[in-house]
């Protein structure tokens, strides 16, 4: 990993420089493990504060964190430190993120089934508690197919309960949370 410096410098010993070359491997290792990211330091001082500004790319994001310290050194670890928790920080969220497939939904057990509507995007519901609900079994009354009941299925609800014309059974259709849709025979 590779810093650029901005403002005037102090020298760092070689302890230190130890320091924040091992603060840098750390940090290399959470934004890109194979190494080559470049970051850029700019270094002030107002008065007797010495500050430090670091700046990192990371999935398109801007890492950017400031230190204050008497210590220009001091000061160029704090703003490390911080860059390196808002890197934590977004790689956990990139990574804890669910990410559905784009395909359109199809009745399970029937292969080459009529696509279903477009999926609803999928996003977190917070739990709630279950109740059993009371249907009518198909809006028309009449028994129909599994393509049919895929056609008079709307977006808007998320179970359909019909008779099947071939088995003269009940049959439900029901839309998962990732948009698809499956058969429940008995």
């Amino acid at each position: 990993m590779k810093l650029t410096y901005t403002g005037k410098q102090e020298r760092l010993t070689p302890a230190q420089e130890r320091k924040v070359q091992a603060r840098l491997n750390r940090l290399s290792k959470i934004l890109d493990r194979r190494g080559g990211k470049e970051g850029h330091v700019v270094l002030t001082t107002q008065r007797h504060l010495q500050k430090a500004e670091v700046t990192f790319r990371f999935y398109d994001h801007p890492l950017v964190a400031a230190g204050a310290s008497s210590q220009q050194f001091d000061a160029l670890l704090e703003a490390l430190d911080k860059v390196e928790q808002q890197a934590v920080r977004l790689r956990s969220k990139w990574r804890d993120t669910k990410r559905a497939p784009e395909s359109s939904p199809r009745v399970a057990g029937t292969p080459g089934a009529a696509a279903a509507p477009a999926a609803r995007p999928a996003k977190a519901k917070p739990a709630k508690t279950a109740k059993p609900v009371r249907s009518k079994v198909s809006p028309s009354g009449k028994p129909m197919t599994a393509e049919e009941a895929m056609m008079a299925f709307d977006e808007k609800t998320d179970y359909l309960v019909f008779k099947d014309a071939d088995s003269n059974r009940t049959s439900v259709l029901v839309r998962r949370r990732d948009g698809r849709v499956d058969l429940i025979e008995p």
